[in-house]
């Protein structure tokens, strides 16, 4: 069976995604932010104070990545942890300041980067992405 790459979902994601993250990184570089922070700080922003198992479950990424990324946003002053007063073997993970005031301008640079990157499809078109995306991603089964 032959494999064409222009035909492969899993092909075409992974090179869209790596367009979006390129695109992205430009973006927020100047904001002294990175793609690999970005994925936790909207996970805060939306619900500060979660556990480093939260963010794990939450972006689906190994435990390892996460607390190596979690010690990059403490050191550059992004995050403070704090032992949860219900379970002291475990820690929250709260905004600093300086992270909640780059929520607008880093949203900001990722809406931009969305519609650059679809800026050949239709409104409907988008739509119709994003659904699809989302009901894929509903349907998969855990690693």
């Amino acid at each position: 069976m032959e494999f064409l790459k222009d035909g492969s979902a899993g092909y075409l994601i992974n090179h869209l995604a790596r367009v979006f993250a390129r695109g992205l990184t430009t973006r927020i570089k100047p904001l002294g932010l990175t793609t690999g922070t970005f994925p936790t700080l909207l996970e805060l922003w939306e619900t500060d104070g979660l556990t480093q198992k939260d963010l794990v479950t939450r972006l689906d990424i190994e435990q390892a990545t996460m607390a190596n990324t979690l010690s990059r946003m403490e050191r550059d002053g992004m995050i403070l942890r704090r032992r949860d007063p219900a379970d002291g073997r475990s820690q929250r993970v709260f905004l600093t300041e300086r992270a909640r005031a780059l929520r607008e301008p880093a949203i900001a640079a990722a809406q931009a980067e969305n519609e650059a990157a679809l800026a050949g499809l239709t409104l409907e078109e988008r739509d119709q992405l994003v659904a699809l995306m989302r009901k894929a991603l509903a349907g998969e089964t855990p690693g």
